[in-house]
């Protein structure tokens, strides 16, 4: 999906709002008290207007985008690079299975300059959106996202986050009234419509992301780790996925970069990432720029069809083509979900602490080179990516490939109970915690939620399920570490794609 471009002549199928927030859980040090009653002193941050600062900034850079189309032929793929781990003793070239005739090559190569030149010339014409120093947690959510976002919502409340929310919808369409107006501010959130600022049917899908932190008014995302390293240094940290690096050595030509080594770093997951915008605004707006020509061009040079393919890899390669510094968490994500005879049935990924990442790093010591350097960081993010929590969403059952809450006989089941050394990491129950909100979630809004409108007996559905799962101590279930880790949720996009399965 896509940017719908003025004389592209292109129809394209606008996706419902992936969601930024609902798949991401952190974890804190410190322990919270389970409450269904979150707290929350209501910001004034919100009280700023801010549609004018965002209209200025898109009537600025709207035309530059266009003024700088490849205007020409798509790049062609010779083959799909796959589903390729990552081996960081690799050796091997990147794939090259994509094509361009020289003469596309060299146009969408100026193209791309020229677009760096324009933004760097632009000078004060390019405002930015946001309010200087201001932090908060950015979103994207909508139809049957939304309820997932309001659960998430309520578990970064419980976790003691006060940080301002802002939750971005594709168009008045996804905006809901009682839910934005009622419920959201009441945890200092507030809805916030793209197609107010770029107009109707404009952004679709994956773009979603980059837009609503380019046009939300804080200036870091998000919020504990923007005062450590390896933030302060950088001021962009990614998260890994599990696959090699399969971006084309043509974009790298076309960019103007030297090929790095595959083995030099893995392909992105942003379901999470830390910026700010204060630093990398041109990165930002380089890795828009990638989105807005995504679908047509960027997309495919930077993935080459590999798994998730969409703008995982633009913040990286917006930094990287820019020389912005950045930070990429080198230790493996984990899957983690039920074990089956043969296999895990994976439907998370538990993401590590950069901090603790860096302390290795930054002495020379690599634990996905080898694990007795040093103990594994702790589990900071848990990616809830397939399926999404949503009760009104085939959650239960054998629908979804992965059938998180259902055991080989048939039974109601946790989601996350394999490998064990994994999940013992989470230093709590963190999987019976979000079920909690979310039954409340359900029950208190089950009439409310435009998705739901249609289904019956979700709330009845989610207390049985929390009933036979959650409510007594079961013998198999999981064993933490000591130490009581409470959590959150945090709010960098997740989009549901096939799981990983060892």
């Amino acid at each position: 999906m896509g940017l719908l471009r003025p004389g592209k002549g292109r129809s394209l199928i606008l996706a419902v709002l992936a969601t930024i927030l609902v798949c991401t859980v952190y974890l804190y040090w410190t322990p919270t008290t389970a409450s269904s009653t979150v707290s929350v002193v209501p910001s004034t941050a919100f009280e700023v207007p801010l549609i004018e600062r965002q209209k200025d900034f898109w009537k600025a850079f709207h035309p530059i985008l266009q003024r700088h189309d490849p205007d020409c032929p798509y790049p062609q793929k010779l083959e799909d690079a796959g589903a390729i781990h990552f081996d960081p003793n690799s050796d091997r070239p990147l794939p090259d299975i994509t094509t361009m005739n020289e003469e596309d090559q060299k146009k969408m190569e100026q193209a791309h300059a020229d677009f760096i030149q324009s933004i760097k010339a632009a000078g004060k014409t390019l405002e930015p959106a946001h309010t200087p120093g201001k932090k908060g947690l950015v979103s994207t959510a909508g139809a049957k996202y939304l309820p997932v976002f309001v659960s998430t919502l309520r578990m970064l409340r419980r976790a003691g986050s006060t940080l301002p929310v802002e939750v971005y919808m594709k168009d008045t369409d996804e905006y809901e009234k009682h839910i934005c107006n009622e419920v959201l501010p009441t945890l200092d959130a507030r809805c916030l419509v793209l197609g107010d600022v770029v107009g109707q049917d404009m952004i679709a899908h994956y773009q979603l992301k980059i837009f609503a932190v380019l046009f939300s008014s804080f200036e870091e995302i998000p919020e504990d780790l923007l005062s450590s390293e390896p933030f302060t240094s950088t001021g962009l940290v990614l998260w890994p996925d599990f696959w090699a690096s399969s971006v084309s050595p043509l974009y790298y030509e076309i960019s103007r970069q030297e090929v790095p080594p595959v083995a030099a770093r893995q392909s992105s997951e942003t379901g999470v990432f830390l910026v700010s915008k204060k630093t990398h605004f041109l990165p930002l707006m380089l890795a828009a720029y990638y989105n807005y020509y995504g679908p047509t061009h960027y997309f495919r040079l930077l993935t080459q069809g590999g798994p998730g393919e969409g703008d995982k890899e633009t913040f990286l390669a917006a930094a990287a083509a820019l020389g912005a510094p950045f930070y990429t968490v080198s230790e493996r994500v984990q899957a983690i979900g039920h074990q089956l005879p043969d296999k895990l049935s994976g439907s998370a990924m538990a993401q590590a602490d950069p901090r603790e990442d860096h302390a290795l790093t930054s002495q020379g010591k690599w634990r996905i080179k080898d694990p007795a350097v040093g103990p594994a960081p702790h589990i900071f993010f848990i990616h809830a990516n397939y399926p999404k929590f949503n009760p009104g969403d085939n959650i239960f059952g054998l629908s979804w490939e992965t059938a998180p809450t259902v055991n080989t006989d048939g039974s109601d089941s946790r989601a996350w109970t394999a490998p064990p050394e994994t999940i013992q990491r989470f230093g709590y129950d963190i999987e019976k915690s979000y079920w909690e909100e979310i039954k409340w979630v359900t029950c208190n809004y089950e009439n409310f939620f435009k998705s739901w409108k249609q289904k019956a007996g979700l709330c009845e559905k989610v207390k049985d399920y929390w009933k036979n799962v959650f409510a007594e101590p079961h013998a198999d279930d999981p064993k933490f570490t000591q130490g009581g880790l409470t959590y959150g949720r945090r709010c960098l996009f997740m989009g549901i794609r096939r799981p990983f399965t060892p």
